[in-house]
């Protein structure tokens, strides 16, 4: 008697190479380094990296989600939340570590060319979206949950608006470059965020203590 045959599916796809995986996110971020973000093509990659552009685009569909990939983690892993014990102080660190970070570097200038093709990159938007801006909201807003538990501002305090007017202001001088990201800005914006919460916090305990 015959014993039936099994049918075994091929897997489908290629299984992913760590190593070709690093030669391309290696190659990007020399590219990043000597061309910048708008010069940089997938051909010039796919060259250094010593993969085909098939390859590139299998696992990145456009320039800027490769461009993310290679710059996220890198990103967020040069900024630390900063643990001083109070929330003005800790806003200061964390505002003064962004400008380190951007101001005059090609990490600046790669943000900045993200932010740019955001608008015209769905795919971009989308991972840009789900895996920076959610992460790095997230991540930032530990200082005014902190500052939430010490008692320092209201428990009501709207802790996206805190963090718009903190990032938001230094995002604006980063991509229209009109003033510096200087330090006395870095403390003035601080300054003023912080005022505000406080004073808004100083209110709602005189009601709740009024009455």
């Amino acid at each position: 008697m015959t014993e039936p045959t099994t049918s075994v599916t091929a897997p489908r796809g290629r299984p992913r190479s760590e190593r070709s995986h690093q030669a391309i996110i290696s190659a990007t971020n020399e590219l990043l380094n000597e061309r910048g973000f708008v010069d940089l093509t997938i051909d010039e990659v796919a060259l250094r990296a010593k993969v085909s552009k098939t390859t590139i685009y299998r696992r990145w569909p456009t320039k800027g989600t490769l461009v993310f990939e290679a710059f996220s983690d890198q990103f967020l892993a040069l900024q630390p939340i900063p643990s001083a014990g109070s929330l003005h102080e800790d806003l200061l660190a964390a505002l003064r570590g962004f400008i380190k970070v951007v101001k005059g570097t090609v990490m600046g200038r790669t943000l900045a060319g993200l932010v740019a093709e955001v608008q015209r990159d769905p795919d971009l938007a989308e991972v840009w979206r789900d895996r920076f801006v959610v992460r790095v909201r997230t991540h930032h807003r530990v200082m005014i949950d902190r500052a939430i538990e010490r008692g320092e501002v209201s428990n009501d305090v709207d802790a996206e608006v805190v963090l718009d007017l903190l990032y938001g202001a230094a995002y604006h001088r980063l991509l229209q470059s009109h003033l510096p990201l200087s330090d006395g800005f870095a403390q003035t914006v601080v300054d003023t965020v912080v005022a505000g919460v406080l004073t808004n916090h100083a209110g709602t305990v005189a009601k709740s203590v009024g009455g």
